[in-house]
């Protein structure tokens, strides 16, 4: 334990493990499988990294993308840490010399693409000392996982050429049904299951509905310009409009690109590589876009159409605040993105599922509680707390003891014995005279006509609310029919009270002011090192040719900012602040902030090192 966080702070600069990463390291070390669900920004690269460090040997890390793999790689090479990827873009020298380097013991880490799996299974990889086996993104294995990818599905190999090793399958959004081909796909062996929770506090949410073309790009111009030098992505569903979009940024003077499939691989590569850089502020891209970056310092991600599910819309957002500092998120919602998406469900092969996993997108983006609750219940995890981080909480609707109309439309559904959907229910509590009604005998119900007084539009925005409250759920393999739950039994028999949103067409909220990055942003001095700090981490990266954030990701500017270390010794108790990097940057990092706040110059460092 205690040379796990030793190794912890030396190589990742941390105190602490997040949750459940001490749990999964421990049981790797023990030499067992596991699969590991974590949202993206959660530490799931530790899991396997930390174990990688500490064991003999070298750890074979498959990832589906060449800028990915240079990427951690990169970040993994700035913390002092030996690690290399192989690729077939790669001069042949440089790949044999990586190969040698594994061979010898002198890698911890080497990462390596799927489709190379196979073949250097023959000659190369049976002769390396394996510590373990990470592979990432382990959903593409899966043809029910939203990025199937057919290459995948040949690394079963890799647990019978190494029937000793531990593997760890690494995902960010996987059901159950696609969890379980994973581990049958893989051939893992009993291994455990960590599922962290989905739960992002650091991202704000926020929702805007019904904006015609001009409008958005006017909030989106007024979004930016609240957010001066930050990073972001906005996420379109067509080609077209990324072009679109990109240039009307351009024309406002933002330094913009466009990012889709259509485009040449060396512009993509270009833009891609520009956007790491931060020499390209804002990308607008089609989903084509993010798998393969690993940029901690995206601080928003705007949607400028509605995504096709929860699942989609969870990963992108996932791209901003990977670094654990505060990051927003804007989603435009319209009717005509249900008419679009609703076609492409209607011509897609799985239909009743994809237009299950669109209602849910609908749901949330009309929703009028906390958005955060809505997206938790969609992965099944539950909280009583509202999250104070997105556009409901912030813009509260009025709230109104809703027991009595909640026990109505709970009366009827169990008066139905639970055979009806949404609109039939509606029409029961409304007392429609509509045949299928009076045919199957719903209007000698009690409960028949005690709606009236409400029309057809509140009575569904408050079903909704009672399904993301928890009170009633959909049976999608009945044809989507409504039942109660135990908590909503408790609501109907009066064990318990049913607080509601008053339901209003539209809720007014202003999502454009910007979560400021720093948790502490009161006084002047704070704006003054900020400044100086970005300038200073921008200039060690343009010299050492890296990212910026592989110098220091804002979360530490933020610690840096809080903390305001003004001595070596107090630098080294920053988050995120490795061994490496403390000798790299601890001496110059601290002479600028003793210069910003009035202090004397260090001692040389002669007399303190």
């Amino acid at each position: 334990m205690d040379e796990l966080h030793s190794l912890l702070k030396r190589f990742f600069g941390y105190s602490t493990f997040r949750p459940l990463q001490l749990d999964i390291i421990q049981h790797l070390l023990k030499k067992e499988d596991a699969m590991v669900l974590m949202p993206t920004g959660g530490g799931k690269s530790v899991c396997y990294q930390l174990p990688a460090i500490y064991s003999p040997g070298v750890a074979l890390v498959i990832s589906p993308l060449i800028s990915l793999m240079k990427d951690q790689v990169e970040g993994l090479r700035a913390s002092g840490i030996p690690a290399a990827a192989l690729n077939s873009l790669m001069p042949e020298a440089e790949q044999q010399q990586i190969k040698q380097l594994a061979r010898q013991d002198k890698l911890k880490l080497l990462y390596i693409s799927p489709e190379r799996v196979k073949a250097e299974m023959r000659w190369f990889l049976p002769h390396l000392n394996v510590s373990l086996i990470a592979i990432d993104e382990a959903h593409c294995i899966s043809q029910w996982g939203h990025d199937f990818r057919p290459e995948y599905t040949q690394l079963a190999i890799l647990k019978e050429r190494f029937p000793q090793v531990p593997i760890i399958a690494l995902t960010a959004t996987a059901d159950k049904v696609t969890r379980n081909d994973i581990i049958r796909q893989l051939h893992l062996r009993n291994p455990r299951t960590f599922i962290s929770s989905f739960d992002r506090p650091n991202l704000s949410l926020a929702v805007e509905k019904g904006l015609d073309k001009k409008e958005k790009i006017r909030a989106i111009v007024r979004f930016i310009k609240h957010r001066p030098r930050q990073s972001g992505i906005i996420y379109c569903q067509r080609r077209a409009d990324t072009e679109m979009l990109a240039a009307e940024l351009q024309r406002f003077g933002f330094g913009a690109a466009a990012y889709h499939a259509g485009m040449e691989p060396q512009d993509r590569e270009a833009v891609q590589e520009a956007f790491i850089a931060d020499r390209t502020r804002i990308i607008c891209a089609t989903v084509a876009f993010g798998m393969g970056i690993d940029k901690s310092n995206v601080r928003w991600v705007i949607h400028y159409t509605m995504p096709q599910s929860i699942e989609n819309y969870y990963q992108e957002i996932g791209r901003a605040g990977r670094d654990g500092a505060p990051a927003d998120t804007l989603l435009f919602f319209s009717i005509g993105d249900m008419i679009i998406l609703r076609r492409f469900v209607e011509e897609s092969g799985q239909k009743e599922i994809n237009a299950e996993k669109l209602e849910w997108m609908r749901r949330y983006c009309e929703s009028s509680v906390c958005r955060r609750r809505v997206l938790l219940s969609y992965f099944g995890e539950s909280t009583t707390e509202d999250c104070h981080n997105c556009d409901i909480c912030k813009n509260p609707p009025e709230r109104f003891d809703g027991t009595i109309l909640v026990q109505k439309a709970l009366s009827a559904i169990v008066r139905t014995d639970e055979h009806v959907g949404m609109n039939l229910l509606i029409d029961i509590l409304r007392g429609s005279s509509q045949a299928e009604i009076k045919d199957r005998g719903y209007h000698l119900l009690k409960t028949y006509g005690v709606g009236r007084d409400l029309s057809f539009g509140e009575w569904r925005g408050y079903l909704y609310q009672m399904i993301q409250l928890g009170f009633v759920e959909v049976n999608a393999e009945e044809h989507h029919v409504l039942k109660v739950t135990p908590t909503g039994r408790d609501v109907l028999y009066g064990k318990q009270k049913a607080f509601l949103s008053r339901f209003r067409e539209e809720v007014a909220t202003d999502p454009y002011k910007a979560t400021p990055i720093r948790r502490l942003c009161s006084s002047n001095l704070e704006a003054s090192l900020l400044d100086a700090l970005t300038q200073l981490r921008k200039q060690l990266a343009a010299r050492e040719k890296v990212p910026v954030y592989h110098i220091f990701t804002d979360d530490t500017l933020n610690d840096i900012i809080e903390q305001k270390p003004t001595t070596l010794e107090d630098f080294a108790e920053i988050r995120g602040v490795s061994d490496l990097k403390f000798r790299r940057y601890g001496r110059v990092f601290v002479s600028l902030i003793r210069f910003v706040m009035r202090l004397p110059k260090l001692p040389p460092a002669s007399e303190t090192e």
